[in-house]
């Protein structure tokens, strides 16, 4: 089967009715909050079904769980926007970032939180206490933060989120040219990221996209690979040549995998 964003209108909303029996069963008072990843990326790049994340939103509002969306992978434009919380048009009451944040130049990550969670804090403190007290030794690292203002003032300049959301039906036609290749069982994508599943060899699962993998990065391209999924998630300075060199050299690399 291949797949692209979207591909199964209502099978959302009934997968994320899970909750709801989860709720039933275990009672909201004892669930302080639902994480999830909008497109869940070391796993493999699985596509939300339409309607899954706004059925969460709507189940957490209903019955006063926090909804939290780990961006470290999406966020930044890999999507075409700010985050995938925009694109998708779901608001989450915390926002976990990294990677992207500063172009991983120095280690840092941020959590964006909600009017609604940073009010809750601050009112609840001591009066005189520290506003939305919280922080670690390395918090606020000067070097880390001053990566994190040149990397998104470059975003900005550049226009790279514009360059991704302009970028994505190239990169999209390309990783989906493999349709038909040996040994491809599924390819899913949404922006600038994909995965392509190939088929495990019996007894030996993760086997032939580790030897793909290997293969790939000998041939000059890097890729990622998860069991028996090759992701993709190029730095969205990358050209259609570039796109087109990446997606011919695996097809090439899968032809001589067994």
């Amino acid at each position: 089967m291949i797949h692209s964003f979207g591909s199964q209108p209502g099978w959302g909303a009934h997968l994320a009715d899970e909750l709801e029996r989860i709720v039933a069963l275990h009672d909201a008072s004892t669930i302080a909050a639902v994480i999830v990843e909008p497109v869940a990326g070391s796993t493999g790049v699985l596509i939300p079904p339409q309607g899954y994340l706004q059925k969460l939103r709507e189940i957490c509002t209903k019955h006063g769980i926090l909804l939290i969306f780990d961006e470290v992978i999406m966020a930044f434009g890999r999507v075409g926007k700010a985050t995938a919380s925009e694109y998708f048009g779901v608001t989450p009451d915390l926002i976990t970032m990294a990677k992207a944040i500063n172009n991983a130049a120095i280690p840092m990550g941020a959590v964006a939180a909600s009017r609604t969670v940073h009010d809750t804090i601050v009112n609840a403190g001591a009066q005189g206490a520290i506003e939305l007290f919280h922080g670690y030794t390395y918090s606020a690292h000067p070097a880390a933060v001053a990566a994190a203002i040149a990397t998104l003032a470059l975003y900005r300049s550049e226009g790279l989120f514009e360059r991704a959301a302009s970028l994505a039906p190239t990169f999209e036609a390309a990783a989906h040219s493999l349709r038909g290749t040996k040994h491809v069982k599924d390819i899913r994508n949404l922006g600038m990221i994909a995965g392509i599943e190939l088929e495990s060899r019996e007894g030996a699962p993760g086997a032939r996209a580790y030897e793909a993998f290997v293969k790939c990065f000998e041939a000059g391209v890097l890729v990622r690979f998860t069991g028996d999924i090759l992701a993709f998630s190029p730095p969205l300075i990358i050209n259609e040549e570039q796109i087109a060199h990446i997606f011919k050299t695996v097809g090439d690399v899968l032809a001589t995998v067994q």
